[in-house]
């Protein structure tokens, strides 16, 4: 009985201890047990958000994240090896040697950043690498690593990452959406261990969203194969290729050659890195005439069958235009001055136009005005106003010269004949999304204008066919098997921006839709630069036949089964 009291009393006077330490500490002087943990250190961690995917019309991925590691130090631990172990981070991770050093020794921190968005097998090597050695306070944690599964495929168009930030494409127009927002964490640390009781505080990470594009990746593949094949093939500078779905203006593929791989970006030239389909622009040539053609229809000028007596040459105020033929007087209707590519038939025809209602015409086709499809650098072209425009610059763009374009604005122009004479504005984001600069893009606020009437459009679409018939037109090539096709070349001279002259070298296009009497695809190609003679129709209407039938057999459009275009070229 004694023993057992003295026990009680005993246990009495430990917890009566333990009691008197913790009034002392919470209640007289909690500032003191505050100071000591901060004398110890508080490691302050970021919890990294998982960057949202780029994916396909399909929600096939572009763009995503796989698993990485950050690599980072505990600088009370790393202090006394700094040295010899930054030669080893800075050799296996090929980091900065100083910097490292600089962060091993860091004082009174815990937590230094030494690489972010390592592969995890590569920083898992490392990390063995660094213990086999004998190294101490070094450890990782999860950094999604960004990964482009389908590397070439669209790179263009969706960009790449640096180590910390986007430096181009969708990645770094759309980054708000896809970046999401890291998290933190705090944690009290003592003799190099959490303190339990010390300060714990946690911001979870919110993950980005996805952006979800109007790309087919699979067409998309196929497109930059034949546009790099063509560019390789004919020793061009560089090419283009842009299907648009006809109804929607959903651009379904929109390919660049040459590319880069987006897994490598540094592996390519910086003039690669980016959409030439977008930012490059130059003189469309022919292809503008289609638009003329549509304009001069809609305003009650022309019809298809209106009779045009053709010069051999035209002399307007200094200059002469020629055709890109030898002839002398023929005789052609307005189909046979599309069907054979008439400069002069083409001028002698829009004299029936004013400057100010040309103008007036290709603006609305989206000619000189960004289409703002979400791709910085997008250049708007060149379109003399109609008050600006003199004579003789309205002669030269009636035929396509003294304006300039890019391929996708092309793209919307041609396809604006195709959709019965309305224009529907690209897109190159499915629903909506906000650019870097604020600007509003995608499916979901698409726009319709009618440009010209209904009955033009078919017009134009008529005199079209007979671009590519056998008996009539410059590119019997562009034929695709079993459809109706409407088409147009294009053959331009190119400027050189030194000089502001032309430089001798020219940029090759075809731009049309299938079927012709209900259309479902728009496609336009384009070359430049080529190193062997040729035309549109030689060069880029075979590109275009071969793109545009992969597009109808992919998505199985039926032919129409109609017969094609017999209007008169001639009379």
């Amino acid at each position: 009985m004694v023993r057992l009291r003295f026990g009680f009393i005993l246990i009495a006077m430990v917890l009566s201890l333990f009691g008197g330490r913790l009034i002392q500490l919470q209640g007289i002087d909690p500032r003191s047990y505050a100071e000591m943990a901060a004398a110890e250190g508080v490691e302050d961690v970021v919890l990294p958000a998982s960057r949202g995917e780029i994916l396909d019309r399909n929600g096939e991925p572009l763009a995503g994240s796989v698993a990485g590691r950050m690599v980072v130090a505990d600088p009370d631990m790393t202090h006394d090896d700094a040295p010899a172990l930054a030669t080893l981070l800075s050799n296996e991770l090929g980091v900065d040697y100083f910097t490292v050093l600089d962060r091993l020794r860091a004082e009174n921190s815990h937590f230094e950043y030494i690489a972010r968005r390592v592969p995890a097998t590569e920083a898992d090597r490392v990390l063995a690498l660094v213990r086999e050695r004998g190294f101490r306070g070094i450890s990782l944690r999860d950094d999604p690593v960004r990964d482009y599964p389908a590397g070439e495929v669209a790179a263009n168009l969706v960009g790449f990452m640096g180590i910390d930030e986007p430096l181009a494409g969708f990645e770094r127009t759309f980054d708000a959406q896809l970046s999401g927002t890291d998290g933190r964490a705090r944690f009290t640390i003592g003799n190099g261990h959490r303190v339990p009781l010390g300060e714990r505080s946690v911001t979870k990470a919110v993950d980005g969203q996805p952006l979800r594009t109007t790309i087919d990746r699979d067409l998309q593949w196929f497109v930059q194969k034949v546009t790099e094949e063509t560019r390789e093939d004919y020793r061009a500078e560089s090419a283009a290729a842009v299907v648009m779905d006809t109804r929607t203006g959903d651009l379904l593929a929109v390919a660049d050659a040459p590319t880069f791989d987006a897994n490598d970006p540094t592996a390519s030239p910086e003039s690669d890195l980016g959409s030439r389909a977008l930012s490059d622009v130059y003189e469309p040539g022919s292809v503008q005439k289609v638009l003329t053609a549509a304009a001069l229809v809609d305003a009650g000028k022309v019809t298809a069958r209106t009779r045009i007596k053709v010069p051999s040459n035209l002399a307007r105020q200094d200059r002469v235009i020629n055709d890109w033929f030898d002839h002398g007087t023929i005789r052609l209707t307005m189909a046979g001055v599309i069907a054979k590519s008439s400069n002069i038939g083409t001028v002698l025809a829009a004299d029936q136009l004013t400057a100010p209602q040309l103008a007036d015409y290709l603006s609305r086709f989206g000619l000189g005005r960004k289409t703002n499809v979400g791709v910085r650098g997008e250049s708007r072209g060149l379109l003399h106003s109609g008050e600006s425009m003199t004579s003789q610059d309205k002669d030269r763009i009636a035929f396509g010269q003294s304006l300039s374009v890019n391929a996708v604005q092309m793209t919307a122009a041609v396809n604006t004949i195709a959709n019965g004479g309305v224009r529907v504005s690209p897109s190159l984001v499915l629903g909506q999304a906000t650019t870097d600069d604020g600007t509003v893009v995608g499916t979901e606020v698409a726009t319709k204008e009618r440009v010209v009437s209904r009955r033009a459009a078919r017009q134009t679409a008529l005199m079209m066919e007979r671009v590519v018939d056998p008996e009539a037109g410059v590119a019997p090539r562009a034929q695709v098997p079993g459809y109706r096709v409407a088409g147009k070349t294009g053959t331009a001279q190119r400027v050189d921006p030194d000089c502001r002259c032309y430089d001798g070298s020219f940029s090759l296009s075809f731009g049309g839709f299938a079927p012709a009497d209900d259309p479902r695809f728009t496609v336009y190609v384009v070359v430049h630069n080529p190193g062997v003679d040729g035309g549109g129709g030689s060069v880029a209407g075979p590109v275009f036949s071969r793109i545009m039938g992969h597009a109808l057999s992919k998505y199985r459009v039926p032919p129409t089964g109609s017969k094609p275009s017999r209007l008169p070229v001639e009379w």
